[in-house]
């Protein structure tokens, strides 16, 4: 069963999400004792020229080292990267180079080099459970997410009381979408730091993922004691939503969007009304956020929704046409805008050519096609002498063509026929229709007409018996477009917040 509220995206943040590499094994071990890559301990066996010699030769490279390390931690990544090149010739199994290199390459989303010598440093070191995790998460940023596995399990392995171990390979199952394998890891890494803010939010968002409702709410309690910040407040509002809790969660919602007004906040509240078709709130939230954000396509289209689902036809076109013009390639927008414009109040040039558009954008899309054939005929129907008889004739012969079993454009098709009373052109079209769509009232609506019009009035009551039993379905069709506006709201949620 789908969720009954959608997901934010995935937003666990160990070192997958943050792009950042763990530094750990050189920063805490090699650069804090001064002398960070030691190739050899010299002692009194050596000669005092030797050891000399030697120690100058150490004091050179060391300097160098402490220099990338200094021009890394300043994001002098380039500097560093040069340093620590000819360092890499000098001592090439030294395991705080290989590994700092590989970091810096990392930086600078350069994965095959950090791959390269995050490898190189696992292998001087394979008993290092960092190396490891620091290998995992550049091979991840690869897109090598097998191997990049191998390394996350083989790090706790090594270290499995660890709590960067357990909460990385946790991290990486939850991005893998493997939730169940994921939440054992993310809860053991907050036992053993029960403090950890990010690790907390990430099991409670884990458990809202794997439907353990109570004990999401549970940590993020805690977590609000702690530390009350909206982020905490938005996922309560969603672990609520799924519990059933609809009032609840809209509090939650409106908490979070008042103490961080993004994008992302005020769409989270203003879609939780959407959801339950409580519209005017839904506008009042929308509307400002949308002239806070003005870029936002969701945030344009949750409005527009919102508009058409209120009745407020005109009002939802503007709000519509607006977003299409951020996305005209947005399928969703035109879903909303093109029952909109059919029940508004007059014809628009605007809207015909951002359906246009669309079709042009879309060539090999049938309900593109579809959509800018119905936003010529609003009003009228064109004769059959006109240019746009033609055009709407052909863009419906076109969506047919695309997609064999669109019954509502054969419908139409049957239509424009009929309009200009070439009933051997539209009998076929409406039975067509009725074939791949038995539910369709208007369909059998219009045969009963044909067989009125052909003296077969016992076919004809059948026709018009199937449209009186089918009425009904006007409240399907609610039902429907409940489900493509939940459909909406799931989907927008995995959009990238936009700036104001």
């Amino acid at each position: 069963m789908a969720p009954r509220r959608r997901e934010r995206s995935l937003t666990f943040r160990g070192v997958l999400s943050g792009g950042g590499l763990d530094r750990r094994s050189f920063a805490e071990g090699a650069v804090s004792n001064g002398f960070p890559f030691r190739l050899v301990i010299l002692g009194a066996l050596l000669g005092v020229s030797a050891l000399s010699a030697e120690e100058s030769r150490q004091q050179t490279l060391d300097g160098k080292f402490q220099a990338a390390v200094a021009d890394y931690n300043a994001g002098k990544l380039s500097a560093a990267a040069s340093q620590l090149e000819q360092l890499a010739q000098s001592a090439p199994r030294s395991f705080e180079v290989q590994e700092l290199l590989g970091l810096v390459y990392a930086s600078q989303s350069q994965n095959s080099k950090a791959v390269e010598h995050l490898q190189a440093a696992a292998r001087l070191k394979p008993d290092s459970a960092t190396a490891r995790t620091n290998l995992a998460a550049a091979l991840s940023h690869s897109g090598k997410s097998e191997l990049a596995g191998d390394q996350f399990r083989k790090a706790l392995e090594l270290a499995p009381g660890d709590y960067h171990a357990n909460h990385n390979l946790g991290e990486f199952y939850a991005h893998s979408g493997k939730l169940a394998e994921a939440r054992p890891l993310l809860e053991k890494a907050q036992k053993i730091d029960p403090s950890s803010y990010d690790k907390g939010y990430d099991l409670a968002q884990a458990d809202s993922l794997t439907g353990r409702l109570s004990d999401g709410r549970q940590v993020v309690e805690g977590l609000l004691k702690q530390k009350d910040t909206g982020e905490l407040h938005e996922l309560l509002g969603q672990i609520e939503e799924k519990d059933g809790k609809f009032l609840e969660a809209a509090k939650q919602f409106e908490i979070a969007a008042h103490m961080d007004p993004s994008e992302e906040t005020l769409f989270a509240w203003g879609s939780e009304y959407l959801l339950h078709r409580t519209y005017e709130p839904a506008i009042d939230i929308f509307q400002p956020a949308s002239q806070r954000y003005p870029n936002s396509t969701r945030l344009l289209m949750g409005l527009g929704m919102a508009l058409y689902s209120r009745g407020k036809y005109d009002e939802a076109i503007k709000a519509l046409i607006a977003a299409s013009d951020l996305d005209p390639a947005d399928p969703r927008c035109y879903r909303f805008l093109s029952p909109a414009y059919n029940l508004s109040s007059s014809p628009s040039d605007e809207v015909v050519l951002r359906f246009r558009r669309y079709a042009e954008l879309q060539p090999e899309n049938a309900m593109a096609q579809y959509y800018y054939a119905m936003s010529l005929s609003k009003g009228n129907r064109p004769q059959e002498a006109s240019p746009d008889f033609h055009v709407v004739e052909s863009l419906l012969l076109k969506s047919i063509a695309l997609d064999g079993r669109f019954a509502e454009a054969h419908f139409q098709l049957g239509n424009l026929y009929a309009d200009q009373h070439d009933y051997a052109k539209s009998f076929p079209e409406y039975v067509r229709a009725t074939q791949l769509d038995p539910s369709l009232p208007d369909a059998h609506y219009r045969l009963g007409q044909y067989y009125v019009h052909v003296g077969r009035k016992d076919l004809a009551q059948e026709e018009f018996g199937a449209y009186r039993r089918l009425r009904a379905k006007f409240l399907a069709e609610l039902d429907k477009e409940g489900a493509e506006v939940q459909q909406f709201v799931y989907s927008a949620n995995g959009e990238p917040s936009t700036k104001p």
